[in-house]
């Protein structure tokens, strides 16, 4: 694993900090998704004009063919071998429709530059048809593009803030045609929990019950829960959902770990415990010099030419690690209040929460990103 270099890493607490044991409560409709009602994933391929200078090359070819297209759309006829669009950019546009949206509503969309654009800062996407994973279209796009990064060069010097080459455009597609969403099937309407658990499924089946006064919600798995539309709800298929979403159910603490090595972000769950262990971490540095020297003859007419030569210094240090012994935590903030303890440096926590759990002192699943 290679070192996180120049950056913070956040620990960050995914639940509240509880004695073990204590129970927490949560709305069904925030633990489960509506089976058949579910969004969907539409992608297109656009241009993007109006840049200053900072557009595709002359070698991305796709963007001159289309551009070259969409003139001839539009009634221009031009020579894509003589063109030079430095203020164009290829882009692919992502958009991702809602369950139950409407024609005519909006979505933002994200647009990333596909050629070799230095910046779309600036730019406008022209109008660019949305497709799902059917090829039919069901958004338009188009407007201007919302970028965090900055990107300036001059001089052979260049400097780069951020992610220039992505941006939004917000509110910028229209909804063309609807998606028809089926979630109440033979009377029968079915729920997945986003985090399966026998012990929320079961909870949330006796508090359905309960709401609705009989035997109508039946958990077949940790995951999938169907309820039965009683009488009185056959023609308020969503009243009944309203009504089953504000049931409380009990949450059960997840002790997971979840890892990414790109950002050095650490998330860890209420239910994380730390048994008695020891630690002992050193780190390893190794810096290489490189020094440039110009040699000349001894003589100025010895015949011999001035030459540039390098010289390279390499330094390896090792900083020792003492041995802590760190107690057992009954809480996340026990758990983080020991490892800071320790002096130990952000990016070396990674490490450390892996070789705990190979050490068989954490009881959580890792989830390295």
């Amino acid at each position: 694993m290679q070192r996180l270099k120049g950056l913070l890493m956040a620990i960050i607490v995914a639940a509240a900090m509880c004695s073990a044991g204590a129970a927490h409560a949560d709305s069904f409709k925030h633990m489960t998704d509506l089976v058949g009602a579910r969004p969907n994933q539409l992608v297109g391929y656009g241009i993007v004009v109006g840049l200053n200078g900072t557009g595709d090359g002359a070698k991305a070819e796709f963007t001159l063919q289309s551009v070259a297209a969409m003139l001839r759309r539009l009634g221009v006829r031009v020579n894509p071998d003589t063109m030079k669009i430095k203020n164009v950019a290829a882009v692919i546009v992502t958009a991702e429709i809602p369950a139950f949206a409407a024609m005519g509503q909006k979505l933002d969309v994200t647009v990333s530059s596909l050629g070799d654009s230095k910046s779309l800062r600036g730019g406008t996407l022209i109008q660019t048809p949305l497709r799902g994973a059917d090829r039919q279209i069901y958004a338009v796009a188009q407007g201007p593009i919302s970028v965090g990064g900055v990107s300036a060069s001059s001089g052979g010097s260049s400097t780069t803030a951020n992610h220039p080459t992505a941006g939004r455009v917000p509110g910028g597609a229209l909804i063309e045609r609807e998606i028809r969403s089926s979630f109440a099937r033979e009377d029968v309407i079915r729920f997945a929990l986003k985090s399966p658990s026998f012990l929320v499924a079961a909870d949330a089946v006796v508090k359905i019950n309960e709401v609705l006064k009989g035997q109508y919600a039946t958990a077949h798995d940790a995951g999938n829960i169907t309820v039965k539309v009683p009488s009185e709800y056959h023609r308020n298929t969503v009243g009944l959902i309203a009504a089953i979403g504000n049931v409380d159910v009990r949450v059960e603490g997840l002790a997971k770990i979840v890892i990414n090595e790109r950002t050095g972000t650490v998330v860890a769950g209420s239910e994380v415990r730390l048994r008695p262990a020891a630690i002992a971490h050193g780190g390893l540095t190794v810096e290489i010099t490189d020094e440039k020297e110009v040699v000349q003859p001894n003589a100025p007419l010895a015949g011999g030419q001035t030459v540039e030569v390098e010289n390279t210094d390499v330094n390896v240090t090792f900083a020792p690690g003492d041995l802590h012994y760190v107690p057992e935590t009954t809480s996340v903030g026990d758990l983080v209040n020991a490892l800071n303890t320790l002096g130990v440096k952000p990016a070396d926590m990674i490490i450390i929460f892996q070789s705990l759990k190979s050490a068989g002192a954490i009881n959580a699943e890792i989830e390295v990103q």
